[in-house]
């Protein structure tokens, strides 16, 4: 048995897990979500928890078993918590701005950035410098991070750009200028 796949889902007061016509759909306070059920695995829903399992030992039914798990736990934990990833810009006049669903970047182009907010997801502006997106779906989440961080990725010199709360950017020593030659 996959140690992951093996484990029941909790749920919360307030989640519905459903399975129709091949996909999971999971419902609670903060929306619905819903992902195509893995070939080779089947779910079963009680009262407070749920489990996967799968119809044979084959590799590949233990691989996805263990992935349907997982996404399971995150649909649960994304319709109940919710997922959260913060952004930090660094640099002289870099900053945000969060208008309706629109992202303005201004950080050292000619121009400003604007992006579009997804429909389900969430920006907010903590201060100029500080992002954070939020959102049900963790993979929406992170890859809308991503796309926000792509615009202009930490440079390792001085350490301007956008990089996650988290993350360490490894520094280089710059040129030192030396005299004659």
């Amino acid at each position: 048995m996959s140690r992951i796949g093996k484990l029941p889902v909790k749920l919360a007061s307030g989640v519905e897990v459903k399975v129709v016509d091949g996909r999971v759909r999971v419902k609670g306070p903060k929306g619905t979500l819903e992902e195509a059920l893995a070939p080779h695995c089947r779910i079963e829903v009680d009262a407070t928890e749920v489990r996967v399992l799968r119809d044979s030992d084959e590799k590949r039914a233990k691989a996805m078993h263990g992935l349907m798990r997982a996404l399971l736990a995150n649909m649960v934990k994304g319709v109940t918590e919710g997922f959260s990833r913060a952004l930090d810009i660094v640099g002289i006049g870099y900053r945000a701005e969060v208008s309706g669903k629109k992202l303005t970047l201004t950080i050292g182009y000619s121009h400003p950035v604007a992006m579009p907010i997804p429909a389900d997801l969430e920006v907010v502006a903590e201060s100029q410098t500080k992002l954070v997106v939020k959102g049900a779906n963790k993979q929406k989440v992170g890859q809308f991070a991503a796309e926000i961080r792509m615009v202009r990725e930490p440079e390792p010199y001085k350490g301007k750009g956008i990089r996650y709360a988290d993350e360490v950017v490894r520094r280089k020593v710059g040129k030192t200028g030396t005299a004659g030659g």
